[in-house]
């Protein structure tokens, strides 16, 4: 989720999993929806995600009831990864135990995954009765919670390299994984015939927004870099200090950045980011064009409506928050028993495997979406996701540490730097034209893979050793 998504979103994303009849038919109520006007109270009960029998009785306790039933039940059909919830009391119990290391890490993680697409889903419940600009600086804010706060508990543990690697990570499976695997599918999908083929369509100035923006982080890492590289030749004696003032003044014009691309995006040229400007496909025959226009699309358009109240989506929100903060503290504090077990870099881990637990919901949607042709709203998840973590997140970790009194910098592992320049700068020669096909995302996720091997190939001391020195007394 981030502000590049509009807040309203559409039935490939807002969609419950499981939408009982008549559903469309609504009015006000304890859901904001009139009761179904056939199928039995039983399945509605279990299965509608727009109505729950007992939202209207007269009795208060049994409406709190069945309203909480309701708040329940459509948080649980809210997303098909869902299912994995049941890995949340198990992974708690399994850190609170002190099980082996390996058992509470792989079930934390898989417990994270879930609880980051609730998360998603009940920011969005909320930022739709908020209009376009504050439901955008909602999305904007917990759009990438689980990675802060996984990574704000792995700062108060000292875990500078997670930290630092598991950012990275997170823009390198946006830019690279994520927009490779929308163009792979989508270019797929929409491939047109043989000699005739056809390309996906997007907002080619959105894209060349962001990838000037993703440049600019670039430059952002490789200028820490380059001076410590500086530094260092001369012996000067000064480096840790230096990193760090350099780092935090850059970190707070990268948040001032990021407020200015707010401001552009939601209000003064919020036209640019509009999806219904952009055509959609390239090269495609009319009846193309036709079949996306619908009675089921006008139909999802009518469903752009909560299914909970802002209280309830709110109440969601906070157990969350602090579900995801217990068994990230558990996650992180079994990440030294794994380096030491499986000789498995810090890096690896935070580059490729904690991204995972943050993005997979938005992940799968945005390979969805970008199935169903809507490539500006893909373009929305990859490179917007990317945005917020390059000039929001990161620098906002380096304030915290700034106040925790720990080391965070923007002077990354020389490698890890290099191959976020690389990124930066095949993805923009990738977007520019404002088209893609599926050769490019077979590219962009090659690349990923060849990273993702480079960094698990790399012995867990090797980066370790380099990270302790740069923030050693040297």
């Amino acid at each position: 989720m981030d502000p590049t998504k509009p807040a309203n979103r559409g039935s490939s994303e807002r969609t419950p999993l499981l939408n009982g009849e008549g559903s469309n038919n609504t009015a006000s109520g304890a859901t904001g929806h009139r009761r179904p006007t056939s199928g039995s109270n039983l399945k509605h009960f279990f299965t509608n995600a727009r109505w729950t029998p007992g939202t209207e009785h007269d009795n208060l306790v049994v409406r709190s009831a069945a309203y909480t039933w309701h708040v329940t039940k459509v948080t649980l059909l809210s997303n098909y990864v869902n299912f994995l919830l049941v890995m949340v009391p198990i992974g708690i119990i399994a850190g609170a135990l002190e099980w082996s290391a390996t058992a509470v890490f792989t079930i934390n993680f898989f417990a994270i995954i879930p609880l980051a697409a609730v998360l998603s889903f009940a920011t969005e419940e909320i930022s739709i009765k908020l209009g376009d600009a504050l439901g955008g600086l909602l999305n904007a804010t917990f759009g990438n919670a689980v990675e802060l706060i996984v990574s704000i508990v792995a700062l108060r543990d000292g875990q500078i390299e997670v930290v630092q690697s598991s950012m990275l990570g997170s823009i390198l499976s946006n830019l690279l994984l994520v927009m490779g695997m929308c163009f792979l599918f989508g270019g797929l999908a929409h491939r047109g015939t043989n000699g005739h083929g056809s390309e996906q369509v997007f907002s080619a100035a959105v894209a060349q927004t962001t990838c000037s923006l993703m440049a600019l982080s670039s430059a952002s890492l490789v200028l820490p870099a380059a001076l410590y590289a500086v530094m260092d030749q001369n012996g000067s004696n000064a480096k840790r200090e230096s990193i760090l003032v350099f780092s935090r003044g850059t970190a707070v014009i990268l948040l001032i950045l990021y407020v200015l691309y707010l401001i552009f995006q939601l209000r003064t040229h919020s036209n640019l980011f509009d999806p219904e400007a952009a055509p959609t496909l390239a090269a495609a025959p009319a009846a193309d064009d036709e079949t996306t226009q619908t009675p089921e699309t006008e139909a999802a358009a009518e469903e752009e409506e909560p299914v909970m109240g802002p209280v309830a989506a709110l109440g969601v929100l906070i157990v969350v928050t602090v579900l995801v903060a217990i068994c990230a503290d558990y996650l992180v504090g079994s990440i030294d028993d794994i380096v030491a077990s499986t000789n498995m870099s810090k890096a690896f881990i935070g580059l490729i495997l904690l991204p995972i637990v943050g993005n997979a919901a938005e992940h799968v949607t945005a390979v969805v979406v970008a199935i169903r042709n809507k490539m500006d709203l893909a373009m929305g998840v990859a490179i917007g996701s990317s945005i917020q973590i390059a000039l929001g997140v990161t620098p906002f970790l380096v304030i915290v540490g700034w106040i925790m009194d720990k080391d965070m910098t923007l002077r990354f592992e020389t490698f890890q730097t290099v191959s976020f320049a690389v990124s930066v700068l095949v993805v923009t020669y990738t977007v520019q034209d404002g088209k893609s096909n599926y050769l490019e995302g077979a590219m962009l996720i090659g690349l990923y893979t060849i990273i993702a091997v480079a960094f698990y190939a790399t012995p867990g001391d090797a980066m370790d050793t380099a990270k302790g020195f740069i923030f050693g007394n040297s």
